[in-house]
């Protein structure tokens, strides 16, 4: 896959305006002409290699962000926003979409966090008080679910771990004892019955529950390496986040070192290698790199290494209510992940019916996209002193124009009229003959006819 040309205009006026200049003394600083500046700055011009080094060296900032501080997710994030019925008579096209990102990028990053905002309301949301995961989950979108750094870190221990005598788990427990005189502890579900987890430094443990799977004690192995190994990485990212709480700052750091003990199961270029030498045959990969299902979802969301990108997935974990925990569109711009709501005609929620099987399906949206979407439950290895045990169904998707490499993809025709024509939400779709619908749309006018009865109990009416 090709790499996009970086338009930042919006990071560079905001940049220029916080060191108080105008475009003449920037462009001057910078050694270009000021209508080169402006036309930088209008996101009419991509930033050269360059220019980013000028910039680099002038105003003592990384260059890496640049790429990752879209107002609103970009286009392609108020595009999906602006999808919505509601603004379906306003017409608003690409042009003016640009223009606005560039013109006025706060009011553009405003609108959507207001739009979000609204769209948890309408999932039956709180809306009251500070959502201290609504922040991480946009730093973690402006991210792209990718870190290259973490990455870098975690292959090179994998590979360093890969010399020693033993599976994985084996020598990442050695490297915790011999270098940071740390024992691995596995303590029967009674002494820790509501732990997974515990760090134990008077005793100088990591404690781990005999609930945990195989895979579940890797990747907690992997978590402690983490807090120790790329302590300066992560809280380097935390730092860069600029939270303003330390709930939202926590969170963060927790995802960051889930992602590097992830990375250090399955190392980015082996990872990937498998997942094209298979046709990213998800049983295969569990048992290459002995880790689960959720695991292995989470993993397909990473893969956007400059120059050695894997297929765009996004993932999404609910519970039997549709109330999603995870969501990762990485690079997919997938709008079944942003969306709150969720259809029933989309079988992710038929993955409770059958535990442990792998649900495919061709589903298309209202704006012709098609995605080939996978859906599977887990059951984590946990449970309450009570014995009540979680389930989750894990949804995973890739756009139907990358999905043609897929091991289960065969037998599927991609472009063809077996697509399962769903929605995000009835209160967001616009279908009218969907004999599922539970509320009409928003924005549309309701039509009642005393002498019919359509399939739908909602006659609304059209564009």
């Amino acid at each position: 896959m090709a790499d996009s040309k970086l338009f930042a205009g919006h990071r560079i006026k905001r940049l220029r305006r916080q060191a108080g200049l105008t475009q003449a003394a920037m462009a001057e600083m910078l050694d270009i002409s000021p209508s080169y500046l402006n036309l930088v700055e209008r996101n009419q011009r991509p930033l050269s290699a360059t220019l980013l080094l000028r910039l680099a060296d002038r105003f003592d900032f990384d260059p890496r962000t640049l790429s990752d501080d879209e107002p609103g997710g970009g286009e392609d994030g108020l595009r999906r926003r602006l999808a919505d019925p509601m603004f379906a008579d306003l017409e608003i096209d690409r042009a003016e979409l640009q223009e606005w990102l560039a013109a006025a990028p706060g009011g553009a990053e405003a609108f959507a966090r207001a739009f979000d905002r609204m769209a948890q309301g309408g999932a039956g949301a709180e809306t009251t008080g500070r959502d201290p995961v609504a922040p991480v989950r946009r730093e973690i979108e402006r991210w792209k679910n990718h870190y290259a750094d973490l990455d870098a870190a975690a292959e090179a221990l994998a590979d360093e771990l890969r010399l020693g005598a033993g599976d994985l788990y084996g020598a990442m427990a050695e490297r915790l004892r011999t270098k940071h005189q740390l024992t691995i502890r596995i303590l029967p579900a009674e002494v820790m019955p509501d732990r997974l987890r515990r760090l134990d430094l008077h005793a100088r443990q990591l404690q781990l529950s005999e609930m945990l799977d195989p895979a579940s004690r890797s990747f907690q192995a992997g978590f402690q390496l983490a807090q120790i190994e790329a302590k300066a990485e992560i809280e380097a990212l935390v730092a860069g986040a600029g939270f303003t709480d330390t709930v939202s700052a926590r969170f963060y750091h927790r995802h960051l070192a889930g992602y590097f003990a992830a990375a250090v199961m399955m190392p980015y270029s082996r990872f990937l290698r498998a997942c094209e030498n298979s046709g990213y045959d998800f049983e295969l990969l569990q048992r290459r790199f002995g880790a689960g299902f959720e695991q292995i979802a989470h993993r397909l969301t990473t893969l956007q290494r400059v120059g050695a990108r894997g297929l765009p997935f996004f993932m999404i974990r609910i519970d039997r209510a549709g109330r999603s925990s995870k969501r990762y569109a990485g690079a997919s711009n997938a709008s079944l992940v942003e969306s709150n709501l969720r259809c029933p005609l989309w079988q992710i929620h038929h993955a409770f019916d059958r535990p442990g099987d792998i649900y495919r399906q061709l589903v298309e949206l209202e704006d012709d996209s098609r995605w080939l979407t996978f859906a599977r439950s887990v059951t984590p290895h946990s449970r309450t002193p009570g014995g009540i045990r979680a389930e989750f169904a894990i949804g995973l998707g890739v756009a139907a124009e990358h999905a043609g490499s897929l091991a289960l993809a065969r037998g599927i025709d991609l472009s063809g009229s077996g697509a399962t024509p769903i929605g995000l939400g009835c209160r967001q779709c616009t279908r009218a003959d969907c004999p599922q619908r539970s509320a009409p749309p928003l924005g549309r006018a309701l039509l009642v006819n005393e002498r019919e009865r359509a399939i739908t109990p909602f006659a609304f009416a059209g564009d």
